[in-house]
């Protein structure tokens, strides 16, 4: 069942490259498991709806290649490339603000569905606080697609980067407090979704039933 959704993500390519995903995801030691790392990055940073679902990708080809040889090339690739693409973040954000929004959706994503012994990859903890530092910092607070981004991570992810490190939660949550009381020019939907996730992580990474109907409809609204 898994595999068919996976199949079903990858309509979006060439029928060449298809071929070389669902191989991947079955057999990954028969195919250059660089070229499907890049494959995966690249329309990741393209494709932010892709980029949200290529982390359950990542983690398939990670699982098929542990169970037929124990190998771990597909890992070390992604963790590789990811590397590249973070030293580059800042070049990135200034050239393309939607390729960076995909590059920290992306690597949340693999930090949320990749696990080592059922814990978080450590290699990836403190990357994904620094691009989520980036995104609290006051003129990221001032785009709306960036704060967006922001609380969508800390929503799916937050509770597991606290439990790795809860000094750099609080210094993030800190940056994101300030900016809400005393940043000058706020947009009133960011300063709505800072409130939202304040109160998200007081609630012990939840919201009461009151306070999400309560921001449910002012979003729509």
């Amino acid at each position: 069942m898994e595999n068919s959704k996976e199949d079903y993500k990858i309509q979006s390519f060439d029928l060449e490259t298809q071929k070389l995903l669902k191989t991947a995801l079955k057999e990954p030691s028969t195919v250059d498991l660089e070229k499907v790392t890049n494959v995966l990055v690249d329309q990741s940073l393209k494709d932010r709806v892709f980029s949200k679902e290529a982390g359950r990708i990542c983690y398939t080809i990670v699982q098929a290649e542990a169970k037929h040889n124990n190998g771990n090339v597909f890992r070390r690739n992604l963790l590789n490339r990811l590397q590249l693409e973070f030293v580059a973040r800042e070049d990135t954000r200034l050239r393309s603000l939607q390729e960076w929004v995909c590059f920290v959706t992306f690597i949340c994503n693999v930090f949320d569905y990749l696990k080592v012994n059922n814990m978080p990859m450590v290699a990836l903890v403190h990357p994904v606080f620094d691009c989520l530092l980036r995104l609290a910092q006051p003129d990221s607070l001032n785009n709306e697609e960036e704060v967006d981004c922001l609380v969508l991570q800390l929503h799916r992810i937050g509770d597991q980067l606290e439990k790795m490190d809860g000094q750099k939660m609080d210094e993030l949550f800190y940056l994101l407090r300030d900016g809400f009381l005393l940043q000058e020019g706020l947009s009133s939907m960011a300063r709505l979704l800072l409130l939202e996730i304040l109160e998200f992580r007081a609630g012990g990474w939840m919201l009461s039933d009151t306070a999400q109907k309560y921001y449910y409809s002012e979003v729509t609204d």
